[in-house]
């Protein structure tokens, strides 16, 4: 069972960082009562986090049992989507990119 979550690139990492909590638990909180849900807590909890562009973002909202967030500091502008855990998934999830780590910040010694 894995939980993903998606991340618009356009969105500046803090902003990004608080919408991936925000994510997780809004969806936990949307479909606490499944069997899907209760079986992903019993572990392993796997969650995939995303970096997608708007047409993947877009597209991805056609996926049915998700949540969008919005971030209001940023004129309620959409900024991650959250699906409820899953077995198995649509396969332009498999082509989505992982959100690595940031770049690394230049060196001010």
């Amino acid at each position: 069972m894995k939980m993903y979550i998606l991340v618009r690139d356009d969105i500046p990492l803090g902003f990004a960082m608080v919408a991936v909590a925000h994510a997780s638990l809004a969806a936990y909180l949307k479909f606490q009562d499944t069997p899907e849900v209760k079986a992903w807590l019993a572990g392993p909890f796997f969650k995939a986090v995303c970096l997608v562009n708007a047409k993947e973002f877009d597209n991805a909202r056609q996926v049915a049992d998700h949540v969008v967030l919005t971030e209001s500091a940023l004129d309620n502008r959409e900024v991650a989507i959250a699906f409820k855990p899953r077995e198995q998934w649509p396969k332009m999830f498999r082509y989505l990119k992982l959100y690595r780590e940031a770049p690394a910040l230049p060196d001010t010694k």
